[in-house]
């Protein structure tokens, strides 16, 4: 699946402008407000935003991962809450549908993804539960033809604009295998949503906790028709949506780097720009390496993901989109640190970019698997391929 390269060569250009003209520009206001103008996200569904990853018969553009983590790296360079407006409806939110669905779920849920009418949000953490995922407590007992669902999931983006829900739920005993993924409307009796979350940054993304109190799903809701897969299946998610962050955390660099160098270049100290002192260019120096480390890194990892056949788990390409995701988010990170202490005080006040992309990058290495969830994939791959 892959977008024409003359229609991608079109798009690309085009979301570049609307990021630049439109989402640079509503940075301000979004910090203000905590929250994304209703008239930039109906400009997300009109260009198709919503449906980047949907395949074409089902009314979305289609783009290959390769495709999709230069869109993300474009996406990165402004605040993450715009992305994060459909961010779960072209990554973790549907993929579990794309990939795992059957041919019905597919066809009554993808298009609606799409065109926007229906956001996703992905929802497997818990208040007990984060990284050991396959010991959710979340269950869903079997009623006739229904499945009553009750627990608590936690930290779940979009929560408060979703539609429906990609939600893991123990059908079974203890472990991976016990769990199955469900398609939950939220609409449902018996879901309610906690208070939105108060973060450290990455202002206008909503988070709020997930409540279920015998919630009555129909058995034909389990992703794929058949319990027991739902762990195999957020994985196969996650190694996308891994690799999706890596290029955002890319993109984000790029714009903390373009800030930090026309700083460099404007303040003067003992008469020159700052930019002129060694050690203000060994900084710059060093995020750029890092940087161009970071990018090529994740591009390699997209181009021999699209070479594996897409419902397939794959252990060698998981491991290496963890390695991407180590790298770029830790590279991020020190990017970010640099960026501050290149704007001395300036960069500790909120009126400069740099202060709250600061914030913004800490939460890249916590979710979808944090930093050192990343290490033990690797290394567990690296000893079991001696």
């Amino acid at each position: 699946m892959a977008l024409d390269s003359e229609s991608f060569d079109l798009l690309l250009p085009t979301l570049q402008r609307f990021i630049r003209e439109r989402l640079i520009p509503a940075e301000n206001h979004l910090e203000e407000h905590d929250d994304v103008p209703l008239d930039i996200v109906q400009d997300m569904k009109d260009m198709g935003l919503f449906g980047l990853t949907v395949p074409e018969e089902f009314g979305g553009i289609g783009l290959s991962v390769s495709q999709e983590v230069l869109v993300n790296y474009e996406l990165g360079r402004t605040a993450p809450a715009f992305r994060s407006v459909f961010g779960t409806n072209i990554g973790i939110g549907s993929q579990g549908i794309l990939m795992d669905g059957t041919p019905e779920q597919k066809a009554a849920y993808l298009p609606r993804v799409a065109s926007g009418e229906l956001i996703m949000s992905f929802a497997l953490t818990e208040p007990d539960v984060g990284t050991d995922a396959a010991s959710l407590k979340t269950r869903a007992e079997l009623d006739g033809d229904h499945y009553v669902l009750s627990g608590t999931k936690r930290y779940i983006t979009n929560a408060p604009r979703a539609g429906a829900f990609t939600l893991m739920a123990r059908t079974g005993g203890p472990g991976a295998s016990g769990v199955s993924a469900f398609i939950v409307p939220a609409d449902l009796p018996g879901i309610k949503l906690g208070k939105p979350d108060k973060k450290m940054g990455q202002r206008g993304t909503k988070t709020c906790d997930v409540i279920l109190e015998n919630v009555r799903v129909p058995a034909a809701n389990i992703i794929g028709g058949v319990p027991g897969q739902g762990f195999k299946t957020a994985m196969k998610v996650l190694d996308r949506g891994r690799l999706n962050i890596s290029a955002v955390s890319c993109g984000l660099a790029s714009r903390i780097l373009d800030e930090a160098l026309t700083y460099a270049r404007d303040r003067k100290q003992f008469g020159k720009p700052i930019g002129e002192f060694q050690l203000i260019q060994a900084m710059l120096a060093d995020s750029q390496a890092e940087l161009l480390a970071g990018w090529s890194l994740v591009k390699d990892v997209a181009a021999r993901f699209d070479l594996k056949p897409p419902h397939v788990s794959d252990p060698e390409i998981s491991m290496q989109v963890s390695c991407a995701k180590l790298f770029s988010t830790e590279m991020v990170g020190r990017v970010a640190d640099r960026g501050v202490q290149i704007h001395g005080g300036a960069g500790y006040i909120n009126e400069y970019p740099v202060e709250r992309f600061y914030r913004d990058a800490r939460l890249l290495r916590l979710y979808e698997g944090t930093t050192q969830v990343q290490q033990i994939i690797i290394g567990r791959e690296l000893l079991r391929a001696v």
